[in-house]
Protein backbone atom coordinates (compact mmCIF):
# COMPACT_ATOMS: atom_id res chain seq x y z
CA UNK A 1 0.00 0.00 0.00
CA UNK A 2 1.23 3.49 -0.84
CA UNK A 3 2.16 5.80 2.02
CA UNK A 4 2.47 8.91 -0.17
CA UNK A 5 0.06 11.59 0.92
CA UNK A 6 -1.04 14.35 -1.38
CA UNK A 7 -1.08 17.83 0.06
CA UNK A 8 -4.04 19.92 -0.94
CA UNK A 9 -3.57 23.67 -0.66
CA UNK A 10 -6.65 25.83 -0.16
CA UNK A 11 -6.30 29.59 -0.58
CA UNK A 12 -8.51 32.02 1.30
CA UNK A 13 -10.70 34.47 -0.58
CA UNK A 14 -8.76 37.40 0.87
CA UNK A 15 -5.48 35.89 -0.41
CA UNK A 16 -6.98 35.36 -3.87
CA UNK A 17 -8.23 38.96 -3.95
CA UNK A 18 -4.80 40.21 -2.85
CA UNK A 19 -3.07 38.35 -5.70
CA UNK A 20 -5.61 39.64 -8.23
CA UNK A 21 -5.23 43.18 -6.89
CA UNK A 22 -1.45 43.01 -7.31
CA UNK A 23 -1.90 41.80 -10.88
CA UNK A 24 -4.27 44.65 -11.65
CA UNK A 25 -2.43 47.45 -9.87
CA UNK A 26 1.22 46.50 -10.44
CA UNK A 27 0.76 45.14 -13.94
CA UNK A 28 2.11 41.81 -12.77
CA UNK A 29 1.75 38.95 -15.24
CA UNK A 30 -0.29 35.98 -14.13
CA UNK A 31 2.76 33.71 -14.46
CA UNK A 32 4.82 36.13 -12.33
CA UNK A 33 2.17 36.15 -9.61
CA UNK A 34 2.10 32.35 -9.64
CA UNK A 35 5.89 32.22 -9.19
CA UNK A 36 5.92 34.96 -6.53
CA UNK A 37 3.45 33.10 -4.33
CA UNK A 38 4.39 29.52 -5.28
CA UNK A 39 1.00 28.75 -6.79
CA UNK A 40 1.44 25.56 -8.80
CA UNK A 41 -1.84 25.19 -10.71
CA UNK A 42 -1.52 26.36 -14.29
CA UNK A 43 -4.97 27.94 -14.49
CA UNK A 44 -5.48 28.74 -10.81
CA UNK A 45 -4.60 32.43 -10.92
CA UNK A 46 -6.41 32.91 -14.25
CA UNK A 47 -9.58 31.56 -12.64
CA UNK A 48 -9.12 33.98 -9.75
CA UNK A 49 -8.78 36.89 -12.16
CA UNK A 50 -11.98 35.82 -13.94
CA UNK A 51 -13.81 35.51 -10.63
CA UNK A 52 -12.46 38.47 -8.64
CA UNK A 53 -10.80 40.77 -11.16
CA UNK A 54 -11.38 42.65 -14.31
CA UNK A 55 -11.83 40.72 -17.52
CA UNK A 56 -9.66 43.12 -19.51
CA UNK A 57 -6.57 41.44 -18.06
CA UNK A 58 -7.29 38.09 -19.66
CA UNK A 59 -6.19 37.28 -23.18
CA UNK A 60 -8.92 37.64 -25.75
CA UNK A 61 -9.05 36.59 -29.37
CA UNK A 62 -10.34 39.34 -31.61
CA UNK A 63 -10.88 38.66 -35.28
CA UNK A 64 -10.62 41.66 -37.55
CA UNK A 65 -12.07 41.27 -41.02
CA UNK A 66 -12.30 43.64 -43.93
CA UNK A 67 -15.59 44.14 -45.74
CA UNK A 68 -14.19 42.17 -48.68
CA UNK A 69 -13.44 39.22 -46.40
CA UNK A 70 -16.93 39.35 -44.90
CA UNK A 71 -18.48 39.53 -48.36
CA UNK A 72 -16.32 36.61 -49.51
CA UNK A 73 -17.38 34.54 -46.50
CA UNK A 74 -21.05 35.29 -47.24
CA UNK A 75 -20.53 34.37 -50.88
CA UNK A 76 -18.84 31.08 -49.95
CA UNK A 77 -21.60 30.25 -47.46
CA UNK A 78 -24.24 30.85 -50.15
CA UNK A 79 -22.29 28.75 -52.64
CA UNK A 80 -21.94 25.99 -50.05
CA UNK A 81 -25.69 26.06 -49.44
CA UNK A 82 -26.41 25.83 -53.18
CA UNK A 83 -23.99 22.93 -53.56
CA UNK A 84 -25.61 21.06 -50.68
CA UNK A 85 -29.03 21.52 -52.29
CA UNK A 86 -27.67 20.37 -55.67
CA UNK A 87 -26.10 17.31 -54.02
CA UNK A 88 -29.39 16.47 -52.30
CA UNK A 89 -31.25 16.84 -55.62
CA UNK A 90 -28.81 14.61 -57.51
CA UNK A 91 -28.88 12.02 -54.72
CA UNK A 92 -32.70 11.95 -54.87
CA UNK A 93 -32.63 11.68 -58.68
CA UNK A 94 -30.16 8.78 -58.48
CA UNK A 95 -32.32 7.03 -55.91
CA UNK A 96 -35.43 7.53 -58.08
CA UNK A 97 -33.63 6.08 -61.12
CA UNK A 98 -32.48 3.07 -59.11
CA UNK A 99 -36.04 2.43 -57.94
CA UNK A 100 -37.29 2.83 -61.53
CA UNK A 101 -34.75 0.26 -62.75
CA UNK A 102 -35.74 -2.17 -59.97
CA UNK A 103 -39.44 -1.82 -60.86
CA UNK A 104 -38.67 -2.26 -64.58
CA UNK A 105 -36.65 -5.40 -63.73
CA UNK A 106 -39.65 -6.80 -61.85
CA UNK A 107 -42.09 -5.88 -64.62
CA UNK A 108 -40.00 -7.22 -67.53
CA UNK A 109 -38.33 -10.02 -65.51
CA UNK A 110 -34.86 -9.00 -66.59
CA UNK A 111 -31.71 -7.32 -65.23
CA UNK A 112 -31.41 -3.96 -66.98
CA UNK A 113 -28.18 -3.04 -65.21
CA UNK A 114 -26.51 -6.19 -66.45
CA UNK A 115 -27.81 -5.74 -70.01
CA UNK A 116 -26.77 -2.09 -70.15
CA UNK A 117 -23.32 -3.05 -68.86
CA UNK A 118 -22.92 -5.72 -71.57
CA UNK A 119 -23.77 -3.25 -74.36
CA UNK A 120 -21.30 -0.71 -73.04
CA UNK A 121 -18.49 -3.26 -72.90
CA UNK A 122 -19.15 -4.47 -76.49
CA UNK A 123 -19.33 -0.96 -77.97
Amino acid sequence: MSTDQKTVIRYSISFKRKVVQEIEEEGLLIAEASRRYGIKGGQTVSKWVRKFGKYHLLNKIVRVETMEEKDRIKQLEQENKKLKIALADSTMAKHCLEVLIEEADKLYKTDLKKKLGERASHG
